[in-house]
């Protein structure tokens, strides 16, 4: 999984968070990728997803923008 997000995003950082209490670990679970405006993850955001929106979360061929959205994806997902 990869994770497009910008530090002084709170959107980003309920992700991170939400990440954090399901105990994924960045680097090692899920890949934290830079995508604040001017950067090569944002231009990457933008090319896959169509929007210059954070977060973005991207697990194979999955690919989806809202935060409430991505928490419960992942949630499911480690469910199963």
């Amino acid at each position: 999984m990869k994770l497009y997000h910008f530090l002084t995003c709170p959107y980003c950082a309920y992700v991170r968070e939400e990440f954090s209490k399901m105990g994924l670990v960045p680097g090692k679970d899920y890949e934290l990728v830079e995508a604040s405006r001017g950067t090569p993850g944002r231009d990457e955001v933008v090319r896959l997803g169509g929007k210059s929106q954070v977060p973005f979360l991207v697990d194979g061929n999955t690919q989806m923008y809202e935060s409430r959205d991505i928490v419960t994806y992942v949630k499911k997902k480690l469910a199963s």
